[in-house]
Parts: structure tokens; C-alpha cells; sequence
């Protein structure tokens, strides 16, 4: 890890310090992945559980409206390849590894960055943590705890509408879920991002508010795009939730912009 002066830093020296941070980072997610591994099996059932309730809810409506005998045991999951659920688990061990570990890699982020900001600014590192972590990680709780049961009770009803038959890939509904949490939590960093642009003063409050029918428009393509297959009720809800993050980071642009000094007399 580089210690050289944060101001005279040379190109080279730059390149070193991101290899020592990656380096760190690498570290840090591995040693993470050896613990989430460890609890694969909790994970698994615990990623599922958004939906089994709402499953369990629908197929109990769905048996009580034909008259049929209400099912005890509930199995919607399927894999069609052996090698599908050891793939399987080893990913969302890996995601929740990079939970647990988000501090610790967002304060690696912090720790590059330094070198280009003057010393008043270098006192906002702790707030620069708890503030891209906080939001990662609520942004992650909103979507496993209302928006996974949100979409996944639309998604269920147009099945049973359809007359069919529960049958998922693990590896299908993992996709869903990983998207859907990973990415409304990569959303959430959005007013994190805004105000480091408005204490640069490459954006402002004003900007923002002019243009936000041209932002709206990109929202809709940037969401279409992340959004798994060709679900169109998670590229409306991440453009809601996008949106409503935009507006909320025009607020925090103007709070952030540098204000300008007087003057002394």
C-alpha cells in the first residue's frame, strides 16, 4: 500500500495504489466467500423464502377456488443439470459475500479516491462508508423485504391465470432474485453519486430539474437493459424506483453544492 504524498502522486504511483486496493478488495470478498459458503444451504432457503409465501398463498387461493384439498407440501423448484445447483449455490454465496463485506469494500473505494480530494474533504471518509453502505444495504432489504414479493406475486398470478403448472429453475429464479436485490441496491447508490458530482460541481440541483424528461427516457432504456429476460414488470418497477431516486438526488445536489464565500470587506 502506498503512502506517498496524496497531491504529488505520479500516474505509475496511481496504477500501484489501484493494484494494492484491488488486491485488498480480492482478499477481503474471498475470506467473506469462505463464510457465506459455509451456510450455502441457509442461504438458499432464505433467498427463497419471498416466494414461497407468496406461492404458498396462491396455490392455497388457487386449491380453495377449484374445490381441492389443500396441498401440505410445497416443492416448485426444479434443476435439470447436476451440476446446476452446486453452480447455483456457489453464486449466491458469492453475492452474499459481497453483503457482508460491502464496508470493507466500499472503504477500499474511499481509500483510492483520497488522494484527489483536499484535506477538509478527507474527514468525510467515515460518512463516505456508512452512507454508500447504508444505501447499498437498504436498497438490498427494500427489495427482498416488499419489491421480490411485489413482482413475485404479479409473476405468480399470471401464471395460475394461465392454468399452469409450477415447475422453476433454480437457476432461473436465482437470476430474478439476484437482479432484483443486487440491483435496487446499486440503484440506492445513486444520491451517494449525485453528491460527489454536485461537491465537484460537475452537476447541479438545476441541471438535474431541467433535463429530468431527458433522464426519464434513459431510465427506461438503463432499466430494460439490466432487467433479466423480458420481464416488463421489473423494467417498470426498477424505472419507478430509479426515478423516484432521481428526484430524491436533485435534494441532495442542491444540499451538496459548494456554496460560495464572501468576500472580505
Amino acid at each position: 500500500m502506498t503512502t506517498s504524498d496524496t497531491n504529488q502522486m505520479s500516474f505509475w504511483e496511481h496504477l500501484h495504489e489501484l493494484r494494492a486496493r484491488l488486491i485488498r478488495s480480492l482478499i477481503i470478498l474471498v475470506a467473506a466467500f469462505a463464510l457465506t459458503y459455509g451456510f450455502r444451504f441457509k442461504l438458499m432457503i432464505w433467498a427463497q423464502k419471498p416466494f414461497m409465501e407468496v406461492y404458498k398463498a396462491q396455490a392455497i387461493t388457487q386449491a380453495q377456488a377449484l374445490h381441492q384439498a389443500i396441498p401440505t407440501v410445497f416443492e416448485p423448484f426444479a434443476y435439470t443439470s447436476l451440476t446446476e445447483p452446486f453452480f447455483s449455490l456457489m453464486r449466491l454465496s458469492l453475492w452474499a459475500a459481497v453483503f457482508i463485506s460491502a464496508p470493507l469494500l466500499f472503504h477500499q473505494v474511499w481509500c483510492f479516491i483520497r488522494p484527489g480530494l483536499y484535506a477538509r474533504e478527507r474527514r468525510l471518509a467515515i460518512p463516505f462508508v456508512l452512507a454508500t453502505s447504508g444505501c447499498f444495504l437498504a436498497g438490498a432489504a427494500f427489495a427482498y423485504l416488499n419489491a421480490f414479493k411485489f413482482l413475485g406475486d404479479i409473476l405468480f398470478k399470471e401464471a395460475l391465470n394461465a392454468g399452469l403448472r409450477t415447475n422453476l429453475h433454480l437457476e432461473d429464479y436465482l437470476d430474478l432474485f439476484i437482479y432484483t436485490v443486487v440491483g435496487t441496491g446499486a440503484m440506492f447508490e445513486l444520491p451517494v453519486l449525485i453528491y460527489f458530482l454536485a461537491r465537484f460541481r460537475l452537476i447541479t440541483a438545476r441541471f438535474m430539474l431541467k433535463y429530468w424528461r431527458h433522464a426519464t427516457i434513459i431510465i427506461l432504456f438503463v432499466s430494460a437493459f439490466l432487467t433479466p429476460g423480458d420481464v416488463v414488470v421489473t423494467t417498470i418497477f426498477f424505472s419507478v424506483v430509479l426515478l423516484g431516486l432521481y428526484f430524491i438526488s436533485i435534494l441532495v445536489a442542491w444540499l451538496a453544492a459548494p456554496r460560495a464565500e464572501k468576500e472580505p470587506a
